[in-house]
């Protein structure tokens, strides 16, 4: 069985670092899991006076999060927190109030800094958000990455073998979560599509 993973880039930076780790980490990722990047530049700041009449790049950004099967989140710290970006996208994807993309699906979080605590701060931020939001998170192994450019290829290739074999590690843990979660839970695409 193949899995659909939705990722999540958490800058909007088109030479973001976790851009850089998202392709490593789907280079090493298990084959039974196919991934698409779920966009969140365009989204305008979420406000319930959208609630009746969403936005069609609102209601794609629910779409997508449906279609999937599991979402990575792979975001910078900003401020000691999560980049407003993607927490406006968070905010999108679980609203209106009873239509949470995000109930039960198998979830996953890293990041990459080049400071020594490599966004550890803004994962338990973006924990905390989630576990609101109902999302089944894997919460071991944690993944803390310290960038260091030389360790990547501009096609994602990791170079330094230590890294590669964590990140691999990393996701191989992560589709094994994904199984678990949807062998308890199904996903379900009614839900909140309909937006």
């Amino acid at each position: 069985m193949t899995y659909r993973v939705g990722y999540f880039v958490g800058s909007l930076s088109s030479t973001s670092i976790n851009r850089t780790l998202a392709k490593a980490l789907i280079g090493l990722a298990p084959e039974d899991l196919e991934f698409f990047e779920i966009s969140i530049r365009d989204l305008p700041l979420y406000s319930q006076d959208y609630d009746e009449d969403y936005p069609p790049v609102a209601v794609e950004l629910k779409e997508a999060i449906d279609s999937a099967d599991a979402v990575l989140f792979v975001t910078p710290e900003y401020n000691r927190s999560i980049p407003g970006g993607l927490k406006n996208a968070i905010d999108w994807a679980s609203r209106p109030w009873g239509q949470n993309s995000f109930d039960h699906i198998p979830a996953a979080v890293i990041g990459a800094s080049v400071g020594a605590i490599g966004t550890a701060v803004a994962q338990q931020s973006l924990r905390g958000v989630l576990s609101f939001c109902n999302a089944r998170q894997m919460t071991a192994p944690e993944a803390y990455i310290q960038f260091v450019p030389d360790d990547y290829a501009e096609d994602g290739t990791v170079k330094n073998a230590g890294t590669a074999t964590f990140l691999s590690d990393y996701m191989a843990e992560f589709r094994d979560h994904i199984e678990r979660v949807l062998t308890v839970l199904p996903r379900s695409t009614t839900d909140s599509a309909d937006a």
